[in-house]
């Protein structure tokens, strides 16, 4: 038992070594809260800092690490949770991995080393930059740590997609007789343009994240949208002037070879693997139109059981003290101690919480699911009380989600019996608000974004068809993405493989976060393809003929890009930080969803179905574009 001679002594020395640790403010032990499980073998401190867990350096946390060491020489099991161990989630390997990855498949796709090196140099310039000014405005307003990594993941794929589209016209331009001087500037004003375009979708789908009203969602979408921006200068000015100083080294050995023998050979006509895949698509573009739309719908459905949360210790390796820590709490006091809520009572007059709070105390003790309620507790004036609810479910649950509507509801009558401000606070309180929050702002955000890229696509494109296809596949991915997401993060199929530990609710949020930056790249790859075709279109090509010349263009490189940005992000999966993890599980498989099978099955297919149709555009609306170009 704890308050035997030996452990009480042991636990002493713990809870002195804790009131001598730097920033230290408060320490309650045991014997002043009677935190003692019924048994008396549990009990713990609870220790406050004086200053904000952000503000808490690397020396903090290991001078805390060190001080159960003198609990377990005298035989106790010491371990401490809370958000004084939260560390800012670290990089390093991530990068490097999806970097190679990058490597391979630009050596493969352009089979040049100076070609295959110049995305990554552009890439890397744009999130250095990005990344810098990130850092610079910490200093004004306040960053979530997970702000950089999305910044910095989302930099390089889009940095190196967009330097791969202008390259790739490039040696296209060249193979066709061009000079190098004339093929960058080829280039430049036809690829450059649809990278300016596909990046314009990106920061819209990242800068809508404010509609949803969270802070910290909107500088995440607002940082990554500035990353994607410096992207695109950087793809449409450094990189031609890189490849005015690479010349011929950005080709290959075969290409440098070709182009001396024969600069007015047309090798455009060659038969590719994309050219016959689009073959195959338009030829059995009904059956391959149902099974694609079908196997992304059978993929869509355990989206349906989809659960949100905040990370907590549930989700720290087990390993961890923060994890072991959490465990005996929970053994020992219950599932829903690691979720207590704090209600607060704030009245206008001094002296007048505590009756207040008592009144309240007892209609909470009388309340379903909860398992206990602590005694108010009084600052000196009296003017504000604090009572602790023990739920009686676990703190992520549905049934503690209920338990806080209910207080709330009955706190809000409480409160204005008696003039006094109440609220209800706490983990599982701010994780069920947040859930709220973001399962409600979702449909919202959706419709916004979809909005302005049909508006977006449709002056771009002229074109009704072509977007709407665009964002009805979007749909489809997205389903598929967050079912498979719900199936490995909390169902736990391939979690072993994938590092997770356990099932637990999906990270609050991912859905939006991925519906942003997920959204902005499938119209990468829509513009990428269909830009060639409307290109080819306009140069007299028949309806399926200009979807085949487009595609077989435009293929290989939405295929190289669709693979490095998964390869990218995929990298991300092996960090430990379970949001990080996660959501660069949930990128990489909708990017490479979206651009195998919505971008680069389901859309030729509709089209070739489509015929001239998919082209169609009002002439009253083409002819006031036109004199709004003129204008200006």
């Amino acid at each position: 038992h704890l308050t035997d001679p030996a452990p009480r002594s042991a636990t002493d020395t713990v809870n002195r070594a804790l009131r001598a640790l730097p920033q230290v403010f408060l320490v309650l032990g045991p014997d002043l809260t009677g935190a003692y499980s019924q048994d008396g073998r549990t009990g713990f401190t609870q220790v406050q800092y004086r200053v904000p867990p952000g503000e808490l350096g690397a020396a903090d946390r290991e001078a805390l690490l060190k001080v159960p060491r003198a609990g377990r020489e005298a035989g106790l099991k010491v371990e401490i949770t809370g958000s004084a161990l939260t560390e800012i989630p670290t990089t390093g390997r991530n990068e490097i991995l999806g970097i190679g990855m990058a490597l391979v498949v630009l050596s493969v796709t352009f089979g040049s080393a100076v070609a295959a090196v110049l995305p990554i140099v552009t890439a890397l310039a744009g999130v250095l930059l990005g990344l810098w000014g990130i850092t610079v405005a910490t200093g004004f307003v306040d960053l979530s740590s997970t702000t950089p990594i999305i910044a910095l993941m989302l930099g390089l794929a889009v940095g190196i997609d967009y330097t791969l589209l202008i390259l790739s016209r490039y040696r296209h331009e060249i193979d066709q007789g061009c000079s190098a001087q004339r093929a960058a500037a080829r280039a430049t004003s036809t690829a450059g343009g649809t990278v300016v375009l596909a990046g314009a979708t990106v920061v819209v789908a990242l800068g809508g994240l404010s509609v949803i009203g969270i802070p910290v969602l909107t500088a995440m979408g607002v940082a990554a949208a500035c990353t994607v921006a410096l992207a695109v200068a950087i793809a449409i000015t450094l990189l031609p002037a890189l490849l005015g100083l690479a010349r011929g080294r950005v080709l290959s050995s075969g290409n440098r070879r070709f182009q001396t023998r024969d600069l007015t050979t047309d090798r455009s006509n060659s038969v590719t693997l994309g050219l016959r895949w689009v073959l195959f698509v338009i030829r059995h573009r009904g059956p391959v139109l149902i099974v694609s739309v079908l196997l992304l719908g059978l993929a869509s459905i355990p989206a349906a059981s989809l659960r949100l949360g905040l990370p907590d210790a549930a989700s720290a390796p087990v390993s961890s003290t923060q994890r072991q820590a959490y465990d005996m709490v929970t053994q020992g006091f219950g599932v829903g101690r690691n979720g207590s809520l704090m209600v607060v009572v704030d009245t206008p007059g001094r002296e007048r919480a505590l009756p207040v709070a008592l009144g309240l105390a007892s209609e909470l003790e009388r309340m379903d699911g909860a398992a206990a309620v602590a005694p108010p507790v009084v600052n000196s004036d009296g003017d504000t009380a604090v009572i602790m609810v023990t739920p009686e479910t676990a703190p992520r649950s549905p049934g503690t989600r209920e338990l806080v509507t209910r207080i709330r509801d009955q706190t809000d009558r409480s409160g204005d019996r008696a003039g006094a401000r109440v609220r209800v606070t706490g983990g599982a309180a701010a994780d069920s608000d947040v859930a709220s929050r973001l399962t409600a702002a979702l449909p919202i955000y959706l419709g916004v974004i979809s909005l302005l890229a049909l508006l977006l696509l449709m002056v771009v494109l002229r074109s009704v068809l072509v977007p709407v296809v665009a964002v009805a596949g979007f749909l489809l991915s997205v389903g598929a993405t967050l079912g498979a997401v719900v199936a490995v993060f909390q169902w736990g199929w391939l979690s072993e493989f994938l590092g997770v530990e356990q099932p637990l609710p999906v990270v609050s949020i991912l859905p939006t976060l991925l519906v942003g930056i997920l959204f902005g790249l499938a119209m990468d790859y829509q513009v990428f393809l269909v830009a060639r075709m409307l290109e080819e279109r306009r140069h007299g090509c028949s309806p399926v003929d200009c979807v085949v010349a487009g595609f077989r263009h435009s293929a290989r490189v939405v295929t190289a890009a669709a693979l490095i940005m998964a390869g990218i992000f995929a990298g991300f999966v092996a960090n430990d930080d379970l949001t990080i993890k996660s959501i660069g599980f949930a990128l990489a498989f909708g990017v490479l969803v979206d651009a195998l099978v919505v971008r680069m099955t389901i859309v030729p297919a509709v089209l070739a179905m489509a015929g001239s149709a998919c082209w169609w555009f009002p002439h009253r609306l083409e002819r006031l574009l036109s004199t709004a170009r003129a204008a200006a």
